[in-house]
């Protein structure tokens, strides 16, 4: 049975659009695979007014067909009215109904004149009526060409957009709650916070028998599914898997990743920028940086089951058929604490701003030539900086020594002349007895452990 975890905010958002009396438009969009039809078939499962229609690839006649049969089995009295989109939901919107469509983009692809026929609908019939109208779509470049950007025709109409986010840890780990806190944010650290990906565990068996069966195994469900989605987005994909492949086994800058990938260094930004729009990779900067001004940027892969299959699968099928059930002792785990460091250092980050009691303005990493923090925040009462280690040896006080050498380094112009700087650790194998006294002994200084960060309810 399918799993549905979290998600309050967004059940309430909708209802109380439901409840709203007045007429609501609502967006709502993301990644492929992270629950977006579930969520809206959760919103409207005890109603008794809602229209559920899930666009397929079809004709455009065929679609509107599918739509009015769906749309006339919860309101018969639709089988006298002409079969136009307009007409129909004129009339749908006359019985204050709930209408979502799902795959949206998949009926621009076949009748790009829709999204105009809805706006016209809308401002002429709909906005006076109590109906809901919910497009939902996991194509997030069409989604945001043709609905949600300024020249789109439904721009201004949306009164909620929902962009739907994977689950953090906490959330994440109600699927695998039986594992103790280090295999947890490894867990994560592989299948990320995808719900798909995440119902395929089996709870009951140990992390290294599920990856195997899920991932890498050529029966997995997982084992092709980065390629797959690649695939269907892309229609040239094999540079984009070179420079996924890259970013997975840590090319940072666009040289290193050039270099790697094998791509012309002019070319790699177009690359970059449309595996940026379908969110695969992102760019990030020193935290004390402008995002627009900064000329330092790296990247990474967003997507922690994209990151481990391109580090881990992708060039590497025939090895992993010949090892079979022995793969993911021989190729993962003797990586495994190298690869989810990296991951582990995000998970720090976007923990802070929960675990520590000050106004955070932003979290991220620093780092200037040979200088680098793992974790640092910007506060109004001063920096907050951290290092974050997973490793299998307990942290010593010379890496509280590095971290405030390193931290005297940062440059930040908004501190305040008596802001304090707070020093974090987070440790995968805990402290020496000699900076646990010292942490005894210090107001600035703060030790975390695992189970700090796969309990609190931090905003992944």
């Amino acid at each position: 049975m399918e799993q549905f975890v979290d998600r309050d905010t967004e059940l309430d958002q909708l209802t109380d659009c439901y409840e709203s009396g007045t007429a609501d438009f609502v967006v709502i969009y993301g990644r492929r695979r992270l629950g977006k039809s579930e969520l809206v078939r959760q919103s409207i499962a005890d109603r008794d007014d809602a229209v559920y229609y899930q666009a397929v690839e079809s004709t455009a006649q065929n679609q509107l067909e599918q739509f009015t049969d769906t749309a006339t089995a919860e309101f018969p009295m639709l089988r006298n009215v002409r079969r136009d989109w307009e007409v129909l939901l004129e009339a749908l919107g006359n019985q204050d109904a709930i209408v979502v469509i799902d795959e949206f983009p998949f009926l621009i692809e076949e009748d790009e004149s829709l999204p105009s026929r809805l706006q016209r609908v809308w401002d002429m019939e709909l906005q006076e009526t109590g109906m809901t109208l919910i497009l939902v779509g996991s194509s997030i470049s069409v989604m945001e060409n043709k609905v949600l950007s300024g020249s789109a025709p439904l721009y201004g109409r949306r009164t909620a957009t929902i962009d739907l986010q994977p689950l953090d840890v906490p959330d994440a780990r109600q699927f695998f709650s039986e594992y103790g806190p280090e295999t947890a944010i490894t867990t994560w650290s592989i299948y990320g916070g995808t719900p798909y990906y995440l119902q395929t565990i089996d709870p009951d068996q140990s992390l290294g028998t599920n990856v195997q069966r899920t991932i890498l195994s050529e029966r997995g469900l997982l084992y092709s599914e980065p390629e797959f989605l690649l695939r269907t987005e892309l229609r040239q994909p094999n540079t984009y898997f070179s420079i996924l492949r890259a970013l997975a086994h840590g090319r940072r800058t666009p040289n290193e990743i050039a270099g790697m990938a094998g791509v012309d260094s002019g070319s790699l930004s177009t690359y970059l920028q449309k595996l940026r729009r379908l969110r695969l990779v992102e760019r990030h900067i020193p935290v004390t940086e402008s995002p627009t001004a900064s000329k330092r940027g790296r990247y990474r892969i967003a997507a922690p089951l994209f990151r481990f299959w391109f580090r881990f699968v992708y060039g590497n099928q025939d090895q992993l058929h010949m090892l079979g059930d022995d793969a993911y002792a021989e190729l993962v785990a003797p990586d495994l604490a190298d690869y989810v460091s990296p991951l582990f250092e995000r998970l720090c980050q976007q923990a802070l701003p929960k675990l520590i009691d000050r106004q955070f303005r932003d979290v991220g990493q620093w780092w200037f030539k040979e200088h680098e923090l793992d974790a640092i925040g910007l506060t109004n009462e001063g920096l907050v900086t951290g290092e974050c280690k997973f490793t299998s040896q307990p942290v010593s006080e010379g890496v509280l020594a590095d971290l405030e050498r390193t931290t005297a380094e940062v440059r930040w112009s908004e501190e305040p002349a008596d802001g304090e700087t707070l020093y974090v650790l987070f440790s995968r194998s805990g402290y020496t007895d000699d900076l646990e006294r010292v942490a005894d002994t210090r107001d600035d200084v703060l030790l975390f452990e695992l189970s700090d960060l796969v309990t609190t309810d931090t905003n992944a």
